[in-house]
């Protein structure tokens, strides 16, 4: 079914909300004159994406505009990802150039895939321009697209400026903060799945030096196959000082909490999809997972004068992760045995993999730099950064790797869940701390009104200790393993050639690191061996026309990654001598038509393999690494039908990927249609009719393991009432 579990109360409640609000006071004569600052809910006949002249920290940290950064940079407005109805914040990242989902439960479901690298050990996640750093390829937080002003995707090696961990991208997600006059906004929406959600923030000036912003958001849902509800929660709160002109305090704080969904995925039945069990979810009943996260930063900005600035953000993050389940299934065929060859009974699910784990984690940070700007000549001019950036990141892994396995069969189609079973306990295992200390620098020379000159350098030293914790007698007993230092200097050179105000040609090439695993995390097996080390050269061009109505960006690029982890013969010792490389071609148009009419679009093409790169006896050189599609897109239609109406349809498609080094395993390529229908019932008041999957594909959004695919949403229905005041 594909809409089940409705709730009659949750209905009349949005419906009692509906008249109740729309009931008020009475249209305005003009609907809709959004992006003026008076918290009109519908934006009508205004971009909805910011301009190339518009300056983005996340490409640089100079702030220049992307017309100026020898980079692909890419930015989704706060505003356009809730008009979309995205459910998260992986759904809005996936939707630019480029990006692709690669989310499941073991990464904490924010993994993501960019220019034929994926995973949180090559694709960075920030927030505010502040680096996370995964625990075991884990990051939980964000947790809400309500709380995102904007998400950057800067795309390509970003450890010039970032650190390790950022070959393919980094992608910064950017808190709401206060606004120079009050405003609101306010949503309630209920829909497929018994789905439900509520949101509401409100921020403002309060006197002539202090503004604040406020923001909380609750969901759930039953889910979309049995057993599947979740549900989250999300708040923050910003205070901004400014006793000066030259002086701004940021003081901020959030917290996340969030009950996923417990689905492993759904196993192919003898290779294939079978949609008879689209629904089934294989996971015990007493499946659990919680993410718990909270972030507090103070920011402090100075600019004594036009030639000189000074930052500072301090930050504070805890992490607690919690996973309980029976993970892995697969299909016993007429040969006893599974893909893998694990043997089972014919004709059922063979379930297995019974972990519980816990993370628990905690970041504290310091981030600091100095800006200088100066003339040097009529027509030329120079700006330069220098900062340096500390972490210091404390890990704790905890399992119950010692309980007695828990192993049966199924039948695919109805069968008793059972309860989870531990007999060892969950326990601390190992703890690590991890100290990552960096200077960086950047420097831009603008010769003439045409030409300028952008380089970076950045010089970073992770030091990694790790304890191993027994329990010998029963008594606890933490015991050193080792130390590691990882020393890594990157940078990065480009030029841009303005001919016309309105078009940019840049190239650059730059270099970055990425961890071998998870820096947080590393192993024994990885002590011995360095980052793996990477390089891309770019050439692309960046196009404003129609008077600023609409825009163009192009990108071509290669990027080459050494020092991956071989081993030639399975008699051969592991060598870091392994590589790979990706190529390939981002485009991306944007555009106001007349008529009310507006399209966003951008697609992908690229060419990703092992070059050099043997496993366990096998040759794999020339073969896709797996979790990269080489072809993505995505289109936006916007109508504005009239001053009350408006009309948005999205077209999604990732092509083919492999979730194995060999590609035995195909993982189909697919393409889902969704739309909103927004009616203004007053100038701050609209209903939204929104359709996720229209044509209800079964699609897979990524896989967990070779036979068991995690499946996307099926065609569901929404509706929501949103306010801004």
């Amino acid at each position: 079914m594909l809409y089940r579990n409705y709730n009659a109360r949750h209905w009349g409640l949005l419906a009692g909300t509906v008249l109740m609000l729309g009931s008020g006071p009475a249209m305005a004569q003009q609907i809709g004159e959004a992006g003026t600052g008076d918290g009109s809910v519908l934006v009508i006949g205004t971009r909805e994406t910011p301009v190339l002249d518009t300056p983005n920290a996340t490409a640089s940290r100079l702030g220049l505009t992307p017309f100026e950064a020898p980079a692909s940079i890419a930015t989704i407005d706060g505003d356009t990802i809730r008009a979309r109805g995205d459910q998260s914040i992986v759904e809005a990242q996936s939707r630019a150039p480029g990006i692709a989902s690669v989310a499941n439960p073991g990464n904490g479901g924010t993994a993501l895939s960019a220019r034929g690298f994926s995973g949180q050990g090559s694709v960075l996640q920030l927030i505010d321009g502040v680096r996370l750093f995964p625990a075991a390829g884990t990051i939980t937080f964000p947790t809400d697209p309500w709380m995102v002003e904007r998400i950057d995707i800067l795309s390509g090696p970003a450890s010039v400026l970032y650190g390790q961990g950022a070959l393919g991208g980094a992608v910064n997600v950017v808190m709401r903060k206060p606004s120079a006059r009050t405003q609101g906004q306010a949503e309630i929406g209920y829909g497929a799945q018994d789905s439900f959600r509520a949101a509401a923030g409100i921020g403002g000036p309060v006197g002539h030096t202090l503004s604040y912003r406020v923001d909380a958001s609750y969901r759930r849902s039953d889910g979309y196959v049995d057993r599947g509800d979740s549900n989250s929660v999300a708040l923050s709160g910003t205070l901004v000082w400014k006793p000066t002109p030259t002086l701004a305090v940021t003081i901020r704080g959030d917290h996340g909490d969030q009950r996923p969904i417990t689905y492993f995925g759904t196993p192919l039945i003898d290779g294939r999809l079978e949609l008879a069990v689209r629904e089934r979810n294989y996971n015990v009943a007493d499946a659990r997972m919680r993410f718990r996260d909270d972030r507090a930063s103070v920011q402090v900005d100075w600019t004594p004068s036009a030639a000189v600035s000074v930052s500072n953000i301090a930050y504070y993050l805890t992490s607690d992760r919690f996973w309980r389940n029976l993970e892995s299934y697969c299909w016993v065929g007429s040969t006893g045995a599974c893909a893998d060859g694990s043997p089972g009974r014919p004709g059922t699910i063979r379930r297995s993999s019974n972990y519980g784990i816990r993370h628990d984690q905690t970041q504290w940070g310091d981030q600091a730099s100095v800006t200088l700007r100066t003339p040097l000549a009529p027509g030329i001019a120079n700006a330069f950064v220098i900062g340096a950036d500390a972490n210091l990141v404390r890990f704790t892994h905890e399992n119950d790797f010692g309980s007695v396995a828990q192993e049966d069969g199924v039948d695919p189609f109805a069968f008793d869940p059972s309860r989870f079973l531990d007999t060892q306990g969950i326990a601390p295992r190992y703890r690590t701390r991890t100290a990552a200390l960096a200077v960086f620098a950047e420097d831009r020379v603008t010769l003439g009104p045409k030409w300028s000159v952008v380089g970076g350098f950045r010089y970073e030293e992770n030091q990694v200790r790790r304890w191993a914790i027994a329990y010998p007698g029963g008594v606890r007993s933490d015991r050193f393993a080792f130390e590691k230092a990882f020393r890594n200097a990157t940078w990065r050179a480009g030029i841009v050639y303005r001919p016309l105000p309105t078009l940019s040609l840049y190239g650059q090439y730059a270099t970055g690191v990425d961890p071998l695993g998870t820096l947080t995390t590393v192993s024994t097996g990885q002590v011995a061996f360095s980052n793996a080390r990477g390089n891309q050269v770019e050439a692309g061009a960046k196009l404003s026309f129609l008077g600023g109505r609409g825009m163009a960006t192009l990108a071509a690029y290669r990027i080459v990654k050494t020092g991956l982890l071989a081993q030639r013969t399975l008699s051969s010792p592991v060598e870091q001598v392994g590589q790979r490389s990706a190529q390939g071609v981002e485009a991306a148009v944007s555009v106001d038509l007349p008529q009310g009419f507006g399209i966003e679009a951008n697609g992908t093409l690229l060419d990703a393999r092992f070059d050099d790169f043997r496993s366990g006896g096998a040759d794999y050189s020339g073969r896709t690494p797996p979790d990269v599609p080489e072809a993505l897109g995505n289109i936006w239609l916007r109508w504005d039908a009239t001053r009350r109406v408006q009309a948005r349809a999205g077209l999604r498609y990732v092509g083919r990927r492999f979730s194995d080094n060999g590609n035995a395993f195909r993982i189909p390529g697919y393409a889902t249609v969704d739309g909103t229908l927004s009616y203004a019932l007053s100038p701050h008041m609209a209903v939204d009719l929104r359709v996720y999957n229209l044509f209800d594909k079964a699609y897979a959004v990524t896989a967990y393991g070779d036979q068991q695919w995690i499946l996307g949403r099926p065609r569901s229905l929404d509706v929501a009432l949103r306010a801004a005041f």
